[in-house]
């Protein structure tokens, strides 16, 4: 039996046999004892993206930690691209460069001298599905102008952009990439957090999963 700890893009944690590229936390939210989630889903709002190799460290996924409360819940999520959506950032300890990367371009995209992680942290937070922020509602040619990296959901299945075209996304990882002109598509909204977007679009990079196709 999996244990509930894999993220989707809409931020939900989920229990399914299907593994990722990367880790990373919202806190402690499970019960040690169990290794099963609690009903809170953060405690606290820097919601973080870790690496899963780090120094040759392991960890007891869902265990007690030093103080037998346990530390902090290791969540799993397909890549960069699905973990951006759901909210989460680089964190500035095991993923440094691309934390500070994505600080600084945080900062220009904002008109700010310096910034600190909570002042992003904050900001995501306002703008997590997860956390009780609405999808934006867009057209088939506005999405296809968001960054790479972006991701979508088309009558409600997520997708990520690439090149203009979506991808649909799975815990397995990604499908054939898709013309959103010609799908017919009823709803398109966006999941990607408006501030993520926008550091996307100044030239952050995300991690993808070895299962995207980059479409020409």
């Amino acid at each position: 039996m999996p244990l509930q700890n894999r993220v989707d893009p809409f931020g939900a944690i989920k229990a399914v046999a299907d593994r990722g590229l990367l880790t990373g936390n919202r806190g402690v939210i499970h019960d040690p004892a169990t290794r099963r989630l609690l009903t809170r889903r953060w405690t606290t709002r820097a919601w973080i993206i870790c690496v899963c190799d780090f120094r040759g460290r392991r960890r007891q996924l869902m265990g007690p930690g030093k103080n037998g409360n346990g530390s902090w819940t290791e969540l799993f999520f397909l890549d960069e691209v699905t973990a951006l959506a759901a909210g989460h950032r680089p964190c500035f300890y095991c993923s440094r460069a691309r934390a500070v990367e994505f600080a600084g371009r945080f900062a220009r995209t904002n008109a700010l001298i310096k910034v600190r992680a909570p002042d992003i942290d904050i900001r995501l937070h306002s703008e997590r599905l997860a956390a009780g922020a609405n999808p934006e509602a867009i057209t088939p040619k506005q999405a296809s102008t968001l960054p790479d990296g972006a991701m979508i959901t088309v009558d409600g299945h997520p997708l990520a952009m690439r090149n203009g075209k979506a991808l649909p996304w799975s815990f397995a990882g990604y499908g054939h990439p898709i013309d959103l002109q010609t799908t017919g598509a009823r709803q398109i909204k966006r999941l990607t957090p408006a501030t993520t977007c926008a550091i996307l679009a100044d030239g952050y990079r995300p991690v993808w999963h070895p299962s995207s196709v980059a479409p020409v």
